[in-house]
């Protein structure tokens, strides 16, 4: 093989395990229980995150965390006594890009009770990607049984008062995405931020 296509090859290989190795330093992989910022509309939310029992739903949310795939987004569906759901729509409704579908992980545990969070999915189990919710109390319908339940990632460690206000927003059908429990004022999530370790 020639000698400079050699070096052209090995200088891709380290560059690209640099990039890996980038990627995972962004997302904090040495912390158990990472914590990322909400900045919304409606006030500011901490959530601490539980690599322990979710270590594949939690890499997956950070990755759209460092990524600022969740900025300037919306809270698209909210239902009083039950979820606020968000992290898939812009403020246009155009929905966002998704990464791969990831593996159910809701055996792991933690239940869908007030103040945590937990990954939105269609109806086979699989199927959970970016969009996430919290529960506005407690929900042992969502749990698994019998079937596969929502997996919780994380619970809300400040600003829980902030998700009781967005419960409460007064909601609609709306047209432009024929659904029902829409906020008729967006509520943004104008930035996500993964803080450092403490």
């Amino acid at each position: 093989m020639n000698k400079k296509i050699l070096i052209f090859l090995m200088s891709l290989i380290i560059l690209c395990s640099n990039a890996s190795q980038a990627k995972e330093t962004e997302i904090d992989p040495y912390n158990i229980f990472p914590k990322v910022k909400l900045e919304t509309s409606m006030g500011n939310i901490i959530v601490e995150l539980d690599r322990t029992k979710a270590p594949i739903t939690v890499n997956n949310f950070l990755t759209y965390v460092v990524n600022g795939e969740y900025d300037n987004t919306i809270f698209h569906r909210v239902l009083a006594d039950f979820i606020v759901q968000g992290g898939g729509y812009d403020p246009n409704f155009t929905i966002k890009k998704v990464n791969n579908n990831i593996i159910n992980e809701s055996g792991n545990g933690l239940k869908n009770e007030m103040g945590t969070i937990a990954m939105a999915k269609e109806s086979k189990p699989h199927t959970a990607n970016r969009q996430f919710f919290f529960n506005v109390k407690d929900n042992t319908n969502l749990d698994p049984g019998r079937r596969w339940g929502y997996a919780v990632f994380g619970n809300i460690t400040e600003g829980l008062e902030v998700i009781e206000s967005m419960a409460k927003v007064e909601t609609d059908f709306n047209a432009e995405m024929s659904w029902s429990d829409v906020p008729v004022k967006p509520i943004i999530l104008i930035k996500a931020t993964l803080l450092a370790a403490e």
